[in-house]
């Protein structure tokens, strides 16, 4: 009688002699820095694998013509910039684990006479070497920790950590701009840096009269572009390069203020 309970309670379950069914084969990452740039390999599973994708997709669109044109990426580009584009908004997420006590942190290096001159290199704490350019633009929405080196590079004072722009500041900024604020483009907020109009480097202060929300791909272009913004009445206004508009005619978002 108890035999056949058990049977009638358990019938669908494996024999007891069944093996274990296969385990799923293991995720698999692999990094690996060359000539400066991190190549990466993945293995993910159907599950994880079709999460990723739907990550990906959505930020590897093509950009809006914004008047320069189709956006001339290749797919694997577009890919590519979405992965960027996706580590960034993980680094502003307050649930990522600590390392070494502090949250995930990238630390870069340089002098900051450099930083203004827009000259030589910073170093990032891989040892691989970063361009002042590049660097002027994260340095628009990061943690500043002013550091005094001596001779040898032995630090003598660290000071306090501060955020170029603190939440306050970047709360106005969504309220005002909505999302990326170049003309045409439609990047919400949580996909976007905020951008000093004067680089804090140069002089410019950290306020809402002196920053604009730009998502990666347009705040890239602001800093390596003849593209220019400018605040004209308290809005974020842009200003074309002669090759594109002879007559640099200010253009503004419509998109996110309308």
């Amino acid at each position: 009688l108890g035999g056949k309970l058990a049977y009638s309670l358990y019938q669908d379950d494996p024999e007891p002699r069944d093996p274990d069914p296969t385990p799923p084969p293991a995720n698999e990452h692999l990094m690996q820095w060359k000539n400066g740039r991190l190549e990466i390999r993945a293995k993910l599973d159907k599950v994880t694998g079709a999460k990723y994708e739907a990550l990906l997709d959505p930020l590897a669109k093509p950009r809006p013509d914004t008047g320069e044109g189709p956006d001339p990426r290749t797919r694997s580009q577009r890919e590519g910039d979405a992965l960027a584009e996706l580590i960034e908004l993980m680094l502003r997420a307050d649930q990522l684990p600590e390392h070494g006590g502090e949250p995930v942190t990238m630390t870069v290096t340089m002098r900051y006479e450099d930083l203004v001159k827009q000259i030589g290199q910073a170093m990032l704490d891989t040892g691989e070497h970063l361009p002042a350019d590049q660097l002027r633009r994260v340095a628009c929405d990061a943690g500043i920790i002013p550091a005094v080196l001596g001779g040898e590079g032995q630090p003598l004072d660290i000071g306090r950590k501060t955020r170029s722009f603190p939440a306050r500041i970047r709360r106005a900024l969504v309220l005002r701009d909505r999302g990326c604020a170049f003309p045409g483009c439609d990047r919400p907020p949580r996909h976007c840096d905020g951008h000093h109009v004067r680089h804090w480097a140069d002089g410019g202060d950290t306020s809402v009269d002196n920053a604009v929300l730009l998502c990666r791909a347009h705040h890239t272009l602001i800093h390596q572009s003849k593209w220019e913004v400018r605040m004209i009445n308290g809005i974020p206004t842009f200003y074309p390069p002669a090759w594109l508009d002879p007559q640099r005619t200010p253009r503004r978002n419509l998109i996110n203020t309308a």
